[in-house]
C-alpha cells in the first residue's frame, strides 16, 4: 500500500506535467532552507537531507567537528555518538556528517517548506513550459479562442496562453469564444511570469506549414517550396518546384479534383490560391507569376541603382487580369519573383516602339520594314474605334514591339552589366579594411561629413567609392564644392598612406611569427629525430651487450658436444642466416647495414680473438683434407665469406677428446651432410648473424625513422631566414651568397 507521501507527490508530478527528479530537488532544498532558519545554522556549515521514498520521512544531515566533549551541539559531536550513528571509522579532530534531525521537523518543514516547495515547483513549470514551446517556434498549433480584447485575441494552448496581436490577425476574420483555431509560433519569450507566445494567422509560413501537412510529397522532400507571396485573406501565390523526376509539383499540391487544395482553402476561411511551378529562366518564371493573365513578353534589366526591372507586354483584353484588383495580382507577382514589374499594354507598346524607329538600338530589320509599320498603325487604329482585334493582328504587333522596344531594352540591360561589373572592379581596388571603418576616421570638417552622411556614405570605403566612380559625383551633392573636395583628397590619401603603413606592419608582424613558428617546428623535428636515435641506439647496445657475453661464453664452454648444438640450432634458422649473409643489403635496407655496421665495430675484435685461439689450439688434420671434393663443393657457396668459422669447428672436435682417439674420424666423410653440421653449429657465434636479425624484427619502424629524418632534412630547408626588403618594399627569403670573398674579407686573417 502506497504511504500519504507517495500519493501526494505523484499527483503533484502528474498535475504540474513535472519529472520526479525536479519535485524531489525542490523538496529537499525546502527541507534545508527549513533546517537553517529553525536551528539558526550558519551558511558556512554543510546540511543535506536524504528523503525516503516510501515513507517519505526527511532525514537531515549536518557538518559536526568529531570532538571528546561537546560544547555546541549544533556543531559538534563525541566519538561515541559518531560510532553509534555507523561513523566507525570517525576520530577527534574529523568532520562528519553526522544525523542533526529536530524532533518536531515534520510539522516546521511544512509550515516553513509549503512556499518553497510551490514556488521551485512553478519556476520549473515555467522552464518547462518555455522549453517545450521554444523547441516548436515555427511551427503550426492548435488552440482555442478565450477571450477577445480591442487590440489583440487571448489563445489557449492547454498548459498556458498565448496572444495573437492585431497586427498578425486577418482582417476579413471574426474570432469568437471557445473556436478552435490553428495558429503560426512566431515568437517565444522569457518572462518573469512565464512564456510569453506570439502567434501569427497572417505570416506566410502558415501557408508553408499547412501545405506540408496536407502535401506528402512537400513534406517527403519531393517537391520543394521555392517562395510564397501572400496578402492574408484575399489571395496568395506559391512556387514549387519538383526534386525528383516525373512528380508534377502542381498536381502534387492540387490533389485529385482540387482535394488538397481546398482543405487548405477552407482552414484560411476561404482565401484564394495559386499554385505556379518555378522556373529558373526568370522570364518565364515572371510570366508565370502573373497568371492568370496572358504574357505577350517580358523584357529585362538590372539597374546598378534602382534594382531588377521587368517590363511584362500582354494583350489588350489581359491588362486588368494581369494587373488584378487594386493591383493585387501585380503586387503578388512581383512578392513571388523578387523583381520590379511594370505592365504594358500591346498598343501601348507598339505605339511607342513606332515613336522610337529612329533609336540608334532598334533592329535596323524592323525599322525599313515599312509594311510592318503600316499594319501596326492599322491594327492600332482598330483599337482606337473599339473593332475586335484578331489573334494575327496580335502577332504583328509583337514583331514590332520585340524588335524596337525590346531590343532597345537588352542593350541596355547590357550597359547595366557593363557599369556594374566596373564597380565591381573599383571596390576591388578599395581596401577592404575601409569598409569597415567608420567614416571619421576621415577627420573631415563636420559639415562636409554631415554631407556625405545625408547621401548614405556611412563608412570610409563607401565615400573612396563615390570618389573613384567619378569626382563629379562628389561636386553634385548640395554644399559640397572644390574645397570640400580639396580637403577630401587629401584626408583620403593621409588615411590610404596610415592604412598602408598599418599592413605592411601587420605583414611584418606574421612573418615574424611564421619564422618563429618555423624555428619551432625544426626545434622539435630534431627534438624527435633525437628520440628516435636514442630509442634505435638502445636496443643495438642491448645486442651488443648479448654478443660480447656469448663471445666471452664461448671461451668457457669448449667441451661443448656438437650434437647437442645441432639440435640447439634447426636448419630452418641456420639456413636463413646463411641467406642474410650472402644477401647484399638493398637499398631500403640502408638503416639495417648502419645498425650491422654499429655492432660490428664494437665486437668484431672480440670475436676475432675467440676465433683465432681456438684455431692456434689446435692443426687441421690429414683426415679432414681427404674429404671428397663433392662434399667440399656443396659446403663451399655458404663458407666463402667466413673461413675461420669452418676451422674451428674442426679445431674443437679435435680438442674434444684429450685422449687423441682421431684416426677414425676419416670414415665420417662418407656421408655428405655431416660437414655441414660444424658449420651450422658455429654460424650463430658470428655477429653478423645476431646483429641482422634483430634489425629485420624492426625494419618498419627504421624506415619510418628515416622518413622522419628526410622530412626534417626538408623542413629545415624550407624555413629560411625572412628579411624584409626595403627597395621591394616587402618581406623576402634570404639567400645565400656562393661567390667567392673578395681579397680584403681575409685581411687580418691569420694563415
Amino acid at each position: 500500500m502506497k504511504s500519504d507521501f507517495l500519493l501526494a507527490f505523484n499527483e503533484i508530478c502528474q498535475e504540474r506535467g513535472l519529472p520526479q527528479d525536479t519535485v524531489i530537488e525542490a523538496l529537499k532544498t525546502a527541507l534545508v532552507s527549513a533546517y537553517r532558519r529553525n536551528a539558526a545554522i550558519s551558511s558556512m556549515q554543510g546540511v543535506s537531507v536524504e528523503i525516503d521514498e516510501v515513507t517519505g520521512d526527511p532525514t537531515i544531515f549536518a557538518e559536526k567537528e568529531v570532538v571528546d566533549y561537546v560544547i555546541e551541539p549544533k556543531t559538534e559531536i563525541t566519538v561515541a555518538d559518531a560510532h553509534a550513528q555507523g561513523l566507525t571509522d570517525a576520530k577527534e579532530g574529523d568532520l562528519v556528517m553526522a544525523i542533526s534531525t529536530p524532533r518536531n521537523f515534520g510539522r516546521i518543514a511544512a509550515q516553513t517548506a509549503k512556499q518553497v516547495i510551490l514556488q521551485r515547483v512553478r519556476e520549473a513549470e515555467r522552464d518547462q513550459l518555455f522549453d517545450d514551446f521554444a523547441s516548436r517556434d515555427g511551427e503550426i498549433v492548435n488552440g482555442t479562442v478565450q477571450s477577445t480584447s480591442g487590440t489583440s485575441i487571448t489563445i489557449g494552448l492547454g498548459r498556458t496562453e498565448a496572444t495573437l496581436p492585431s497586427s498578425q490577425q486577418v482582417k476579413s476574420e471574426r474570432y469568437r469564444a471557445h473556436d478552435k483555431i490553428r495558429v503560426y509560433v512566431l515568437e517565444v519569450r522569457r518572462t518573469n511570469r512565464g512564456p510569453s507566445i506570439i502567434v501569427s494567422r497572417s505570416h506566410r509560413n502558415l501557408l508553408r506549414r499547412l501545405l506540408e501537412l496536407e502535401v506528402p510529397e512537400i513534406y517527403n522532400g519531393q517537391v520543394d517550396i521555392k517562395s510564397i507571396a501572400r496578402e492574408a485573406g484575399q489571395r496568395s501565390k506559391v512556387a514549387v518546384v519538383a526534386l525528383q523526376p516525373g512528380v508534377d509539383p502542381v498536381g502534387a499540391c492540387v490533389g485529385m479534383r482540387g482535394v488538397r487544395i481546398q482543405s487548405i482553402v477552407r482552414e484560411l476561411n476561404d482565401e484564394k490560391i495559386d499554385v505556379i511551378e518555378w522556373d529558373p529562366n526568370q522570364q518565364s518564371f515572371i510570366a508565370k507569376a502573373l497568371s492568370p493573365a496572358r504574357v505577350s513578353g517580358v523584357y529585362l534589366e538590372e539597374h546598378p541603382d534602382q534594382g531588377k526591372t521587368a517590363v511584362v507586354i500582354v494583350p489588350d483584353d489581359q491588362l486588368s487580369l494581369a494587373i488584378g484588383r487594386e493591383g493585387q495580382n501585380a503586387r503578388l507577382g512581383a512578392k513571388l519573383t523578387g523583381w520590379r514589374i511594370d505592365i504594358k499594354s500591346l498598343t501601348e507598346s507598339a505605339i511607342d516602339s513606332l515613336n522610337n524607329l529612329e533609336h540608334p538600338d532598334a533592329l535596323e530589320a524592323i525599322v525599313n520594314d515599312t509594311e510592318l509599320h503600316d499594319m501596326a498603325k492599322i491594327v492600332i487604329e482598330k483599337r482606337e474605334q473599339n473593332r475586335p482585334i484578331t489573334n494575327e493582328d496580335y502577332r504583328v504587333l509583337e514583331k514590332l514591339v520585340n524588335g524596337v522596344e525590346g531590343n532597345i531594352i537588352a542593350v541596355r540591360a547590357a550597359k547595366y552589366d557593363e557599369i556594374r561589373k566596373d564597380r565591381e572592379e573599383i571596390r576591388k581596388r578599395i581596401p577592404a579594411v575601409a569598409f569597415e571603418h567608420d567614416l571619421e576616421e576621415l577627420d573631415l570638417i563636420h559639415r562636409y561629413h554631415a554631407i556625405l552622411l545625408e547621401q548614405g556614405m556611412s563608412t570610409v570605403g563607401d565615400a573612396l567609392f563615390q570618389m573613384h566612380m567619378g569626382e563629379e559625383t562628389l561636386l553634385a551633392f548640395d554644399g559640397f564644392g572644390d574645397k570640400a573636395l580639396e580637403d577630401f583628397r587629401k584626408k583620403t590619401k593621409e588615411y590610404l598612406a596610415r592604412v598602408e603603413e598599418e599592413a605592411a606592419a601587420a605583414a611584418k608582424e606574421a612573418a615574424l611569427a611564421a619564422a618563429e613558428a618555423g624555428e619551432d617546428v625544426a626545434e622539435a623535428v630534431e627534438a624527435d629525430a633525437e628520440a628516435v636515435t636514442e630509442a634505435v641506439a638502445e636496443p643495438v647496445a642491448e645486442e651488443v651487450a648479448e654478443v660480447a657475453a656469448e663471445a666471452e661464453t664461448a671461451d668457457v664452454d669448449e667441451d661443448i658436444d656438437p650434437e647437442l648444438v645441432k639440435d640447439e640450432v634447426p636448419e630452418e634458422v641456420a639456413a636463413e642466416i646463411a641467406e642474410a649473409f650472402l644477401t647484399e643489403p638493398a637499398a631500403d635496407e640502408a638503416p639495417v647495414a648502419e645498425a650491422a655496421e654499429v655492432v660490428e665495430e664494437a665486437s668484431v675484435a672480440e670475436v676475432a680473438e675467440v676465433v683465432e685461439e681456438a684455431v692456434a689450439e689446435t692443426e687441421p688434420e690429414p683426415a679432414v683434407e681427404a674429404e671428397p671434393e663433392a662434399a667440399v663443393a656443396e659446403v663451399e657457396p655458404e663458407a666463402e665469406e667466413t673461413p675461420a668459422a669452418e676451422e674451428a669447428p674442426a679445431a674443437e672436435e679435435e680438442k674434444a677428446d684429450p685422449d687423441g682417439i682421431v684416426a677414425l674420424e676419416p670414415l665420417i666423410p662418407l656421408e655428405p651432410l655431416v660437414p655441414l653440421e660444424p658449420l651450422v653449429e658455429k654460424k650463430p657465434k658470428v655477429v653478423r648473424k645476431k646483429t641482422v636479425k634483430v634489425a629485420r624484427k624492426t625494419r618498419g619502424e627504421l624506415r619510418a625513422e628515416e622518413a622522419a629524418r628526410e622530412e626534417a632534412k626538408k623542413n629545415t630547408k624550407k624555413a629560411r631566414e625572412l628579411i624584409f626588403d626595403e627597395d621591394a618594399g616587402r618581406v623576402v627569403a634570404r639567400r645565400k651568397r656562393k661567390g667567392k670573398r673578395a681579397d680584403n674579407e681575409w685581411d687580418g686573417e691569420e694563415i
